[in-house]
């Protein structure tokens, strides 16, 4: 297939290359110069634009930061959903608001562009294997024709239900994971001040009843696991400014549906805190910082 890939940031440049190497034919465009030349060095086709990106294309996949970059991408005279050709699919891989996914799914429908919102976990790593999860909003039908694409970048496709329930189980996801990774932070900084090996405690705990993805994958102190971002300077990664985006998200969908969501609220003020500091652009589990006793 001729894909269209736009947004190179370092989950959706691991994704584009992925798809290229599988053998399809992909047309890639991101504003940041840096970030098309990384994938034309690996042989990716570059675009002078989105628009020229997406002339021709069979399936059109984005990955951007947030909301207002997904509205201005696709809608408006001068949006893409304006110049990609009627039966088209787009798969937006970004994590954003609910209702934006379902505002360009209809503006999709109405010109017979099929629109499915498809935001993705397991972070770099998973997007450099090609072992992200999918959590998908839209029909059946048109799962079914995104399936081939996202099993090139993925291992494992949920339908979550109808547009938007992509975004909805993804920023469930997210504000789970921006818990635990505060409480496992604790946890291990506590250890520490007492004198514990933190390889040690951790290995404890990830073999306990306090075992999650942080203990697995993703540990937030530096020397523990060497592939981890606290073991780079919390270089890449997903970051701290990121996770406070989506905390934000599921704030906003919890006061709508007036549901209670008082630890997801305490982990933004939290993670605000620490972009505040200065940390927004490191990854999220220097949220550690904030807790490790000094000296």
């Amino acid at each position: 297939m001729k894909i269209a890939f736009i947004g190179l940031g370092n989950m959706g440049g691991p994704m584009a290359l992925n798809l290229h190497k599988a053998g399809h034919t992909v047309a890639a465009f991101d504003l940041s110069a840096a970030a098309c030349e990384t994938l034309r060095a690996q042989g990716v086709a570059i675009a002078e634009s989105a628009a020229q990106a997406v002339q021709g294309a069979d399936v059109v996949v984005s990955m951007l930061p947030a909301s207002q970059h997904v509205e201005s991408l696709y809608l408006g005279e001068q949006g893409l959903l304006a110049k990609i050709a009627p039966g088209t699919l787009v798969i937006d891989s970004s994590t954003i608001a609910a209702a934006t996914s379902r505002k360009v799914a209809e503006a999709g429908a109405a010109r017979g562009i099929a629109v499915i919102d498809a935001p993705v976990s397991g972070g770099t790593g998973g997007a450099i294997a090609g072992t992200l999860t999918f959590m998908v909003g839209g029909s059946e039908a048109d799962l079914e024709r995104a399936r081939p694409v996202l099993e090139k970048m993925g291992a494992n496709i949920f339908h979550a239900g109808a547009a938007g329930a992509g975004q909805t189980a993804k920023i469930c996801n997210n504000m789970l994971l921006g818990i635990l990774m505060i409480g496992t932070s604790e946890a291990i900084a506590l250890g520490v001040a007492n004198g514990l090996d933190p390889k040690v405690l951790s290995e404890i705990m990830r073999r306990s009843s306090g075992g999650n993805w942080a203990l697995e994958k993703y540990n937030p102190l530096p020397g523990v696991m060497e592939n981890a971002p606290a073991s780079k300077g919390y270089a890449g990664g997903f970051g701290t400014d990121l996770m406070l985006k989506d905390l934000g998200l599921a704030q906003e969908n919890a006061m709508a549906v007036k549901a209670a969501t008082p630890l997801g609220g305490m982990a933004r003020s939290l993670y605000a805190a620490h972009s505040l500091a200065g940390h927004g652009a490191l990854d999220f589990s220097s949220v550690i910082k904030l807790v490790q006793k000094a000296g």
